[in-house]
């Protein structure tokens, strides 16, 4: 197995999860803020989970998105 091969394939996966999930969020925030459904400006639980079927992995993080 070559590291540096791998790593930068993992990267490159990671960037593109990074880059969609924000658009995800933002869009769905902007949905919710036009309907009118974001109350008082409380942070939102997010939870994100990686799983690699191939390496039986799986891991979540769990977080908050606050906003104005």
């Amino acid at each position: 197995m070559n590291e540096d091969v791998v790593n930068m394939e993992i990267r490159k996966f990671l960037k593109k999860v990074g880059i969609t999930s924000q658009r995800e969020i933002e869009k769905a925030l902007q949905e919710a803020d036009a309907a009118g459904k974001l109350q008082g400006g409380a942070p939102l639980k997010a939870t994100m989970t990686l799983e690699v079927a191939g390496l039986a992995l799986s891991h979540t993080i769990d977080g908050e998105i606050a906003f104005e």
